[in-house]
């Protein structure tokens, strides 16, 4: 069974190959991805799984999966995009916090266009585009950022308050010594 990997893998930073024919290992590696923001959602019980790269789990190809509610935490159907690509995005910079399976503990503030518009392949092979704004925009590009070897925290730059740990109690708290993380987490932190 595969599992989440987390920095500092270096497969976490390799670009993902474009998927060429959708087959049975493709629906496997859905499959897989599927149970994995599951079960990692069942061990963290103030989270949301909300999506999930491929990369996440050391299969560098350009797939991710996506919660179809993302306000409905007992709603745990994905939808699964292949090949996904952003063919524009709009509107104002947000920063929002964001997180990720892959870099355990660490939150951090993120800003992202508030509209996308992307293109992709469900898994039955159907083309769609999709526009989406808000929390589901941040999500994709978030998703879409894996698959080319990019990690939210690759956003931070020069703001040591951007950085937040969750406490036992599901809140976000600020990392209060930034520079004691970095040098406890160098891999975390590259633009430092």
């Amino acid at each position: 069974m595969r599992q989440i990997i987390t920095t500092p893998d270096p497969r976490l930073r390799q670009k993902s190959a474009k998927v060429r024919e959708i087959t049975n290992e493709t629906r496997e590696i859905i499959a897989d991805m599927l149970k994995l923001s599951l079960d990692w959602e069942k061990q963290h019980p103030y989270e949301l799984s909300a999506a999930m790269a491929a990369p996440q789990m050391g299969v560098n190809q350009r797939i991710i999966i996506v919660r179809d509610d993302l306000d409905d935490k007992n709603n745990q159907s994905f939808t699964a995009l292949i090949n996904p690509e952003v063919i524009r995005t709009e509107g104002k910079v947000e920063k929002e916090h964001e997180g990720c399976l892959s870099v355990p503990e660490i939150y951090g503030m993120v800003g992202r266009p508030h509209r996308v518009k992307i293109k992709a392949q469900l898994e039955d092979g159907t083309e769609v585009r999709i526009k989406a704004s808000g929390y589901l925009a941040r999500t994709l590009l978030h998703e879409i950022d894996h698959l080319d070897g990019i990690l939210f925290i690759d956003h931070i730059r020069d703001d040591q308050d951007a950085f937040y740990r969750m406490t036992e109690k599901g809140d976000l708290e600020p990392v209060v010594n930034y520079e004691a993380e970095i040098k406890n987490n160098p891999s975390l932190f590259p633009n430092d």
